[in-house]
């Protein structure tokens, strides 16, 4: 009781000195000053609670980073350069199966028919359209893409595949646009490292799954140094489960079926 009454005396006598100061200002100044203040004091009084640090935004910027990344940071991971359009023939190369072993990759979804899919990152619809048959005609494919030169690489082979279970959606950085409990399982292969926003994303796909509804992780072996691609576009199991599991995704399984990327299952907790 002693200690908080102190606490609070110091507290009350900041905030008598700050309004004096605030009063010697240019009347256009007070706002901005009484914004400042009110943060001094909560600062304070965090401080004055036991020393707790005050949170810190979740992204960092640092000058000096990968030449291959944006220079932005998540969790003590630097976020990587987004491939564009000019990267279709490397996604849709074809000795990319024996490369990948994405036939590997689809039966471990375990796909069924009449569920919603999500292939976030779709790029040029790769996964899209092998995903598609297997949900049949009662099922649906959401292509999630944030630019419009790979939806419209989409929506072409819809049309000329005449594939009607696959929807072209544009996001953003930030929001999928997914339908809220609406989805059975999201797949990102070689997406994550790259999203811009990674928390707000997986917050968004932990509301749009069903309950018991799977998040599939897919990226290149950071562990491994002869996985021929370049830092920044490999992640780690472990950061992969420590990102997750902050935006309150449960960690399910690894696979390691692949020669060179990790399958990393999560599944809404709910």
């Amino acid at each position: 009781m002693i200690l908080d009454l102190k606490r609070r005396a110091a507290v009350v006598a900041l905030t008598l000195l700050l309004f004096a100061a605030c009063a010697t200002t240019m009347p256009g100044q007070n706002q901005t000053f009484l914004s400042k203040t009110q943060g001094n004091l909560a600062s304070v009084d965090s401080l004055l609670e036991g020393g707790t640090q005050i949170p810190r935004a979740p992204y960092e910027t640092r000058a000096i980073h990968d030449p291959n990344g944006t220079g932005k940071f998540y969790m003590g991971r630097e976020i990587a350069q987004v491939m564009g359009p000019g990267g279709i023939p490397w996604l849709d190369r074809p000795e990319r199966e024996d490369q990948e072993k994405s036939s590997r990759l689809l039966d471990a979804l375990e796909l069924r028919d009449s569920e919603t899919v999500v292939d976030l990152g779709a790029g040029s619809g790769y996964f899209t359209f092998r995903i598609a048959p297997k949900v049949g005609r009662a099922g649906k494919v959401l292509a999630i893409e944030i630019q419009d030169e790979m939806l419209q690489k989409i929506r072409q082979r819809a049309q000329a595949l005449k594939i009607t279970n696959v929807e072209a959606v544009k996001g953003s950085e930030t929001d999928p646009k997914l339908p809220v409990k609406g989805v059975d399982l999201v797949l990102m292969v070689d997406v994550y490292h790259e999203l811009a926003y990674p928390f707000e994303v997986i917050t968004k796909i932990r509301d749009a799954l069903k309950p018991g509804g799977r998040v599939f992780i897919v990226e290149y072996r950071k562990e491994d140094p002869g996985v021929p691609i370049k830092e920044v576009h490999k992640m780690s199991v472990e950061q992969v489960k420590k990102e997750m599991n902050a935006a309150g995704l449960a960690y399910v399984q690894t696979l390691e079926i692949l020669p060179l990327q990790h399958i990393v299952i999560f599944k809404n907790p709910e």
